[in-house]
């Protein structure tokens, strides 16, 4: 079964499901432009991941004590092929299964791909990546990516741990090691295999006719909901951070910042978001008090 971005798509996409079945049932001859539910189940998902990333049974991640309870045993390798995001099948009503989100471009940007992937660089005529490392607990993570850097726009945030550096495996490595190695790496391709940061799950929400979803905010934390909002219908959860908006980081932004964002945000709107006790714990491993209001706070390349 396919996964939708929004109740609002599922519910659409029901609506259209029934009328199209009902005028196939009643008016057997008028078959073109019909919905044909055995065309739009096939090939709607791309490769995607689960809301949440399983992960391997760690012990402790980045000095965070995390038991079974909170942390589920074992990340695959390979998404599973149930948990995929719904996507067109084709053009026009036959193909559809986002009526409402459409081709949003948001959730391509906000995507959360489980596993690993490989990111290929090369530097800038600085010679630079725009892009600083952190060892924590024998791994190397990013700590921060410079706006508009061949790191931003590969694709690469805060949190994300990186694997290997050219072909070498980073565990156990030093911060400096980690640096050097980018430093030495050749100018046209530097290869990095990465898993993206755990713990984040992304919410597509629709805006009403006031331009809102229906949630409150403060210091990037969600605080509360509003009855009935599209927020609330869709599953947003309040004590959670907010990490990127369309797939732009809004980390270290200030409040104003942040609704500027959501104004200027098309009606289809994707948050990812991350638990408050995560979050917290991430940055204060990270430093992050000193290098957020650096990010790279631009929009990003599809």
């Amino acid at each position: 079964m396919s996964l939708y971005p929004s109740l609002e798509d599922l519910k659409v996409d029901k609506v259209i499901k029934a009328q199209s079945q009902f005028v196939q049932t009643t008016t057997p001859a008028i078959t073109e432009g019909s919905y044909q539910p055995a065309a739009a189940a096939a090939g709607l998902g791309t490769p995607g991941s689960s809301l949440y990333p399983d992960l391997q049974e760690m012990g402790e991640y980045m000095g965070l004590n995390l038991n079974s309870d909170e942390v589920q045993k074992n990340m695959a390798l390979v998404p599973v092929a149930d948990s995929q995001v719904a996507v067109p099948a084709g053009m026009g009503v036959a193909g559809m299964v986002r009526p409402v989100t459409g081709t949003d471009i948001g959730i391509r940007r906000a995507e959360i791909r489980q596993g690993l992937r490989e990111i290929i660089l090369c530097k800038d005529q600085d010679k630079k990546v725009g892009l600083r490392l952190r060892e924590i607990d024998n791994g190397m993570f990013i700590q921060l990516v410079q706006a508009n850097s061949p790191a931003a726009l590969a694709g690469l945030r805060f949190g994300d741990q990186v694997l290997q550096i050219n072909g070498q495996n980073a565990a156990g490595w030093s911060t400096d090691k980690a640096h050097k190695a980018l430093k030495a790496a050749a100018e046209t391709r530097i290869e990095l295999i990465v898993r993206d940061r755990p713990f984040q799950r992304t919410i597509t929400m629709h805006k009403d006719s006031s331009g809102h979803v229906g949630f409150i905010y403060k210091s990037g934390r969600i605080t509360s909901l509003v009855k009935d909002g599209s927020a609330a219908r869709n599953g947003l959860l309040t004590e959670h951070y907010i990490c990127e908006i369309n797939g732009q980081n809004v980390i270290g932004l200030k409040d104003t910042q942040i609704k500027d964002i959501l104004t200027t945000s098309p009606t289809a709107m994707t948050i990812t978001i991350m638990p408050k006790f995560i979050y917290e714990h991430m940055v204060k491993k990270m430093s992050g008090g000193l290098l957020r209001s650096a990010m790279d706070h631009s929009v990003p390349e599809v």
